[in-house]
């Protein structure tokens, strides 16, 4: 079955999609795609500007990238804890070594 989908945008709208196969986004994909979203700069800017805008969605890159992998930790350290607590260590376990 094909399904189309047809959607009128404004001139100019970005519609970006990325897809993976058999896993889930990366941190690292994650935060390119939302350093995208927040730093964004025309393309007759002046090219000092561009370059420097270029330089910080770097920086934020990184720093998304860093948090979002702290935030996957802590969820884990949330589940292996609460598996422990409900009486199921060994699965407790299996997620801790993920």
């Amino acid at each position: 079955m094909t399904a189309a989908l047809s959607i009128d945008l404004p001139p100019g709208f970005k519609v970006d999609v990325l897809t993976t196969n058999k896993r889930g986004h990366s941190p690292e994909e994650l935060a390119a795609l939302c350093a995208d979203r927040i730093v964004s700069v025309s393309e007759t800017a002046h090219p000092a500007l561009r370059e420097q805008a270029s330089a910080f969605k770097k920086s934020i890159e990184g720093l998304l990238a860093q948090y979002m992998r702290q935030a996957i930790a802590s969820d884990r350290t949330t589940v292996y804890n609460t598996l422990s607590d409900a009486g199921h260590p060994q699965l407790a376990e299996l997620i801790r070594r993920l």
